[in-house]
């Protein structure tokens, strides 16, 4: 039986949850009711605004043409509930966990043989706790609309790319044509996840369609990821001879001084919006130059809406930069009521791994994970910048873990099988996640055949599904082992994860969880107590780099300090994130 057959079988007999997981039921149809939940406590506040209103004579004032007198409290929340086909979703739901749909996220116009992760993976993790707004599912309807008119092998991007090939302007565009948004790849696997989702966003900002290349870089994205869209590919059409994509040597793109992009469009002063198609360079360095990030500029971005092809080269996870361009202000309100979950619902939405690299996620599951009460991730990562020693990293992981009670104090030595003979009350799956295995090997050294602090009440099995000895992004096994462990991390009900690290980001923007992130090394040495780790102030990853240019006042300006929901960033605190 061939790999993608056993899976099949594999997934027919399931009971729809995967072996180990029936016991989480419970929890998921207490999750399934939250929807019922949120509409209780909206009409609950109702009725106490309007009990006010007769107790305590609030003031009145009338509420449109037909002069009915209600309170300002009653009247904020007949708002929100009038707005919610105008403006933020204040019913947003939590998708129910049986939902293969995710809530709306996901379109149900595939086949779900032809790729077996994209309605199954939900099965394996624990339940959202976060709420998807029906206008953000609106909003990918409209884009798979989009994508299926203009994608490759249609008659709009044919003459798009006519028009890019004659080197037309703007202004030769007809209406109705098509604009794009290419990606070109960068730094590791988590990086360009994290660049393809802001990307994305963008590109539904923008009525654009978003287009990845992929041919550079040792096939950087083959083997990895199912399509997305219904009906077309995102991926660019390769470029053989004249008669291919005529914009060459995107791979090589780095230099943001290059004649088209949009940096040295503005520094020449000329009009963007004229360009037939440009550059813009979004890497770590894009912020020696303001004119590179007045690409977060409202007046920049009205003339980009001009230009047919953008072409985007980043390192960084660059939504948060989206939020600081006030003519995207109200759209971004209205997908994301919580502006924290925006990589959440996008990853989820994008990122669909292959049936190669699925198997090997069930592979890793049902080995290390079925049985498990309880899961824990712990990915670790070390940085040149940050040098600390091997003993010294684990010493702050295992403090970290045993303070937070992820992991059991280590008791006396426990007699097989527990302290009465019985198997322990509870079986909690540690998978460490690292390029080493010295971190794994230690922790199981430690737990193997020794109790936790309740006299054995609980077992600890530690497990490492790679240990790869270094990073090498241009290759394709490499990177599905790497896809396979991010998944796998986003499995778990309790994380541990490196600081400024994307793939951890990765890991616990697909999972939906704040995870208790490793304090960076100060002195060559790990803290001690108190703060081995920090509580995650957010699900959101780090914008590495953000801008550090305000647009309104043309000068230097702080992007953490502009706006209540976008914050300096706990693990890099250069950076800003996303918070509620």
């Amino acid at each position: 039986m061939d790999q993608k057959k056993a899976m099949r079988s594999h997934h027919s007999h399931m009971s729809p949850w995967p072996r180990g997981l029936a016991a989480r039921r419970g929890w998921c149809q207490q999750a399934a009711s939250r929807p019922t939940t949120v509409l209780v406590i909206v009409l609950t506040v109702f009725a106490a605004l309007l009990l006010a209103v007769v107790l305590f004579g609030v003031r009145l004032t009338p509420l449109g043409a037909n002069n009915t007198w209600v309170s300002a409290g009653v009247r904020v929340v007949l708002k929100a509930v009038s707005d919610s086909d105008h403006g933020p979703d204040p019913l947003a739901k939590v998708p129910d966990p049986s939902d293969r749909l995710l809530g709306g996220l996901l379109s149900p116009d595939f086949d779900e043989s032809s790729c077996l992760s994209r309605y199954n993976a939900a099965l394996y993790r624990r339940p959202s706790l976060h709420a998807v707004s029906t206008y953000l599912v609106s909003a990918l309807r409209r884009y798979e609309s989009l994508h299926r008119r203009c994608g490759p092998g249609t008659p709009g991007y044919a003459r798009a790319v006519e028009l890019l090939r004659a080197n037309a302007s703007a202004s030769s565009s007809s209406s109705g044509s098509c604009s794009y948004a290419v990606w070109a790849p960068i730094e590791g696997l988590g990086n360009r996840m994290l660049s393809i989702t802001s990307a994305f966003l963008y590109a539904l900002l923008t009525d654009r369609v978003l287009l990845l290349h992929s041919s550079g870089g040792g096939g950087d994205l083959d083997g990895l990821f199912c399509e997305p869209f219904p009906g077309s590919t995102w991926i660019l059409p390769a470029a053989p001879g004249d008669t291919g994509f005529p914009i060459r040597g995107i791979e090589r793109l780095t230099d943001r001084y290059h004649h088209q992009s949009l940096g040295s469009v503005l520094r020449r002063g000329e009009d963007p919006g004229a360009a037939p198609w440009l550059y813009v360079h979004l890497r770590h360095d894009y912020t020696k130059d303001s004119r590179d990030q007045q690409f977060f500029c409202d007046d920049v971005q009205a003339r980009l809406g001009a230009v047919p092809w953008l072409v985007f080269r980043s390192d960084n996870y660059f939504v948060p930069g989206l939020f600081l361009v006030p003519r995207h202000e109200a759209e971004l309100a209205r997908m994301f009521p919580r502006r924290d979950v925006v990589f959440h619902h996008l990853g989820r939405y994008l990122f669909h791994p292959s049936d190669t690299v699925w198997g090997m996620v069930t592979q890793y599951h049902d080995s290390y994970f079925a049985s498990a009460d309880e899961r824990v991730g712990i990915q670790v990562r070390r940085f040149y910048w940050a040098p600390i020693s091997t003993d010294d990293l684990f010493a702050q992981i295992l403090n970290c873990s045993q303070r937070e009670d992820i992991l059991p104090s280590v008791g006396v030595p426990a007699a097989k099988g527990g302290s009465d003979g019985q198997q322990p009350a509870k079986q909690k799956a540690v998978v460490v996640v690292s390029l080493h295995g010295e971190y794994s090997e230690k922790l199981r050294d430690l737990y193997q055949g020794h109790g936790g602090a309740a006299g054995g009440q609980e077992a600890v099995s530690v497990h490492q599904p790679t240990h790869l000895g270094s990073q090498r992004s241009g290759e394709q096994q490499h990177n599905q082992k790497a896809l396979a462990e991010m998944v796998l991390l986003s499995f778990s009900d309790a994380l541990v994860t490196s600081a400024v690290s994307t793939f951890g980001y990765v890991g616990q923007g697909l999972a939906g969880l704040r995870p208790w992130v490793l304090t960076s090394p100060v002195d060559r040495k790990g803290p001690g107590m108190p703060l081995p780790c920090r509580r995650a102030a957010t699900v959101e990853p780090c914008f590495h780099a953000p801008l550090d240019y305000d647009c309104r006042a043309k000068a230097k300006g702080d992007a953490g300090r502009r706006v209540r929901h976008i914050r300096h960033c706990e693990d890099f605190p250069r950076g800003v994130q996303l918070v509620e």
